[in-house]
């Protein structure tokens, strides 16, 4: 049977497997709406029953009898009772792009890493005994099957090992494939939704068994119910209260309820179907709880722990596969939690703890595309390994001895601490960076004190005198009866006492104290989220920070991630190049693209480092002071329209500056053309009046003087050429052939005209003619002749010592077709008059008069398109734009 065991274990390890990876795959294809479904997402939060619920609920009932339904109650208090809270909760996540609850902590108070570094610690300590637990439960539901067997040919404790490795390896494959929060966690949110139906199929089949099988019946269980003292109603009115609110709060703080609540949440709405379906949900799970724990009392020895009863029973019976069935429900129950924990917790610990530190100490300067990507996935996976192993060496520590049977409340009493700055935040505009974070200090140590340490037993972590007299002697400083509340049950007596400092210890020094700027326009944002929902501006820049603010988010996001976001910016503000100006509703999207993959306090700070400008909204100063709105709102248009003639005045100095290099430049022109001109019209002169003049030349000599003439005609006729044909185009009186044609075809007939100069050396030339394989309906010969061009100046320019250029082809909204060399590039002061008439690229290396780039935007323009140059990428690159509907896919 063990042997069966451990294959349907691995088995059912690679259908989950199976699962996420398809899930991924359709989420990839952009056909992921069925996996966002209501239904998903309520499955998914099912993650709150643990193996404690599924195993220890049983237990639970015969030490304490209807207790346990008090920790079923709680979560569906929040959802039925508390909708609008969730629902603000979701709505700020989204706005905020917050990614754990230490982010939403954060971010509330004025982007305060060391507030997220506290939450980041508590949630750890709390969560990583918890972890433990369900290391437990699956060892000791292995040793349930093994009776007395040597576990996977290993001593015992290694089967949590096993169980550990297996969990951390899935959840690093699945849970750091996107590095932005925001984007779902489709694979792992799938998979925890199959375990969800997985777990509640099983105790529905094992409670349907213990009734109708074991039971005799519906009547005759309910009559061994009334027979037993189950049966008896006893309600210990301050227990109940307090397992239910502490069960409620757990359930809004625990980090991996949190993450399914919020952070993968992708429609508000969904939370209407959760507020009914997950109480139903957990009104199944608890149905059989009570049938199974008086039968087990019946029919199994004296002894038996009553947490496996689930298990046992089907045993005893000889129910082997109803038995493997209940096995992989518990197995499920503590794989989910572990994985959702571990992505929850990796997070937390790389952006606000490892990142910060990384970018404190990484050398300056260091702008590699993707490196902060790297650092972020690196910390993220070993975060997960290092969180899953911590809770292996608990349970090795702990010897899974009865510290962890009570471990579960003390997780969630723990936990619970970031209550009081999670809500005041959100509905308290006057609730200060200081005061949250004193509450949660005060919270922490009071819990730790009289629960966490004491859950060991006395003198393990706290010794046994402290118990019985409190430290040095002073009794109402006893962990278990703090200031004479001897009567109260420990466990409430802790959360009573945590709880009353950490609250009051928040709204004293928030009334004290008196928030920053940053911290009261968070504030306005949190608490009328509904009202401002956008975020706030709270940065300005200028346009020479545009690169750098690029180089930074090429760093986190990637390059290609990086340029579409800039260059969707730069279209949506209306203009013409890759860099949009840097205003402050520009700097806001960046931010919070940048939030989702390292968290909103350090993406605060890194473009901190870079603008260190702040700028006030005319909302958030209304937001933010009501009484002073109309004063505040004049002054807010004031210094908008001061930043506006800023702006003016710096774009009509750049265009005065380009005015006057375009004048030099057009004094170098008419010098150039004059040149041009005149060298080879005295080049015909002098050698047609040798012809003409002299006697006696010989045949020769003749045919040389001839094919100067004719050499130098044809240079001049180019040149004509060109000054004619850039006249017809401005002046709109060129005729387009339109035809269809494939664009890998116009790209071959370019590269073949250009590729090569009068020497024979070639250009090395990159292309990807898959994707090449597009129709165009336009002009295709003028559309070469654009591209031969490009091609050609990429010979003739790129200073490179082995040349090359790569042509790249991307279809979207619109058609681009990228030119991208390996050489320095043009400087920055010429980029934005390349195009003019009366540029050129180099002065050193002009072979003509400058002409080229302006007959090409001239083309390009009259094809309904844009040629521009795309800084940022190394060498020269030049990108032309085509309309979408001139192009469509090859057939």
């Amino acid at each position: 049977m063990l042997n069966t065991l451990v294959a349907v274990c691995i088995a059912y390890a690679l259908f989950l497997f199976a699962i996420a990876f398809a899930a991924e795959r359709i989420a990839a294809h952009g056909q992921a709406r069925w996996l966002r479904s209501p239904a998903v997402y309520t499955l998914s939060l099912s993650i709150y029953c643990t193996a404690w619920t599924f195993y220890g609920a049983v237990g639970s009932a015969v030490r304490t009898g209807f207790e346990y339904l008090a920790i079923y109650l709680g979560p569906s208090l929040v959802l039925i009772g508390w909708w609008w809270i969730l629902r603000k909760l979701v709505r700020i996540g989204r706005s905020q792009r917050i990614t754990s609850v230490a982010d939403l902590v954060s971010s509330r108070y004025g982007k305060s890493n060391l507030l997220a570094v506290g939450v980041t610690i508590l949630a750890v300590i709390g969560t990583t005994p918890y972890i433990a637990l369900q290391l437990q439960s699956v060892t000791l539901s292995f040793e349930a099957f093994s009776a007395g067997q040597v576990i996977l040919g290993e001593e015992k404790g290694h089967t949590a090992l096993w169980v550990a490795a297996g969990l951390a390896l899935f959840t690093v494959i699945f849970g750091t494939r996107n590095l932005d929060a925001n984007e779902r966690h489709n694979g792992v949110v799938m998979a925890i939704a199959v375990e969800a139906v997985v777990k509640l199929f099983a105790l529905l089949a094992v409670g349907v068994f213990v009734v109708w099988g074991l039971g005799g019946g519906l009547s005759e269980t309910l009559a061994r119910i009334d027979a037993s003292d189950l049966g008896h109603w006893r309600i210990d009115g301050g227990r109940w209260a307090g397992v239910m609110l502490l069960s409620a709060a757990a359930f809004l703080c625990l980090p991996r309820i949190f993450q399914v609540l919020v952070v993968e949440n992708d429609n508000e709405t969904h939370l209407r179907t959760a507020s009914w379906a997950f109480p139903l949900y957990l009104g199944l799970m608890s149905l059989f709880v009570v049938p199974i724990a008086v039968i087990g009392l019946d029919l199994l020895p004296a002894g038996s722990n009553p947490d496996l009863f689930v298990l046992t029973l089907p045993l005893s019976q000889g129910q082997g596969e109803l038995a493997v069935l209940s096995f992989l429900g518990g197995f499920s129950s503590a794989t989910s939690m572990v994985i959702v924990a571990a992505i929850a917790l990796s997070t937390m610990v790389s952006n606000h703890v490892v990142m910060p530190l990384w970018l404190r100490f990484a050398e300056p300067g260091a702008t590699v595309s993707g490196d902060v990507r790297g650092v972020v996935l690196l910390a993220r996976r070993l975060s997960i390994i290092g969180v899953v192993m911590l809770g292996y060496l608990y349970y090795r520590l702990s010897g899974g001895g009865e510290a962890l049977a009570t471990i579960g409340f003390v997780s969630f009493a723990g936990v619970a601490q970031v209550l009081p700055a999670m809500l005041g935040g959100i509905f308290w505009r006057g609730a200060s960076k200081a005061g949250a974070f004193t509450g949660l200090i005060l919270g922490f140590v009071v819990w730790n004190y009289t629960l966490f340490l004491p859950s060991f037993g006395p003198g393990v972590l706290m010794p046994e005198s402290w118990f019985l007299g409190g430290p040095l002697g002073i009794g109402f400083l006893r962990p278990q009866a703090m200031f004479g509340l001897t009567d109260m049950d420990p466990l409430l007596h802790a959360f009573f006492w945590s709880m009353s400092v950490n609250t009051g210890g928040f709204i004293i020094v928030s009334l004290l104290s008196f928030p920053q700027p940053l911290e009261r326009l968070q504030g306005a944002q949190f608490v009328n989220v509904f009202e401002h929902s956008t975020g706030p501006r709270s940065w300005t820049g200028n346009v020479a920070q545009s690169e750098d603010l690029m180089i930074m988010a090429q760093r986190i996001l990637g390059a290609r991630d990086a340029q579409d976001l800039f260059e969707r910016e730069a279209e949506r503000q209306g203009g013409r190049g890759p860099l949009p100006d840097v205003t402050p509703q520009f700097l806001e999207t960046l931010e919070r693209e940048l939030a989702g993959s390292v968290g909103a306090a350090t993406a605060h700070a890194m473009v901190g480092q870079i603008v260190g400008g702040m700028s006030v909204s005319v909302e958030d100063l209304m937001a933010v002071a009501d009484e002073t709105a109309q004063m505040m709102e004049y002054s807010a248009r004031l210094e908008a329209q001061s930043q506006e003639l800023a702006r003016t005045a710096a774009q009509l100095r750049e265009a005065n500056t380009k005015l006057t290099r375009l004048s030099v430049q057009k004094d170098a022109f008419l010098s150039q053309i004059s040149h041009e001109l005149r060298t080879p019209m005295t080049s015909i002169r002098a050698f047609s009046e040798i012809l003409r003049d002299t006697a006696g030349l010989s045949a020769e000599e003749k045919t040389k003087y001839a094919s100067i003439i004719h050499d130098e005609a044809i240079r001049l006729t180019r040149l004509l050429d060109d000054l004619l044909d850039l006249s017809v185009l401005e002046n709109g009186q060129v005729n387009l052939n339109l035809r269809q044609g494939l664009l890998s075809d116009v790209l071959d007939r370019a590269v073949a005209a250009a590729a090569a100069d009068e020497a024979g050396r070639r250009l090395d030339i990159r292309r990807d003619r898959a994707a090449e394989q597009i129709v165009l309906h336009t002009d295709l010969d003028r559309l070469s002749q654009v591209f031969i061009n490009l091609i050609a100046n990429a010979r003739k320019y790129c200073d490179a010592p082995q040349p090359r250029l790569e042509i790249r082809v991307r279809a979207g909204t619109r058609l681009a077709i990228d030119f991208t060399d390996n050489g320095s590039g043009v400087a920055a002061e010429a980029q934005d008059v390349i195009f003019e008439k009366f540029s050129r690229v180099s002065d050193q290396k002009a072979g003509g008069a400058g002409l080229g780039l302006a007959i090409c935007r001239q083309i390009v323009t009259r094809l309904g398109g844009d040629i521009t140059y795309v800084p940022g990428r190394g060498g020269a690159s030049f990108r032309v734009s085509l309309p979408a509907e001139l192009a469509i896919a090859a057939q």
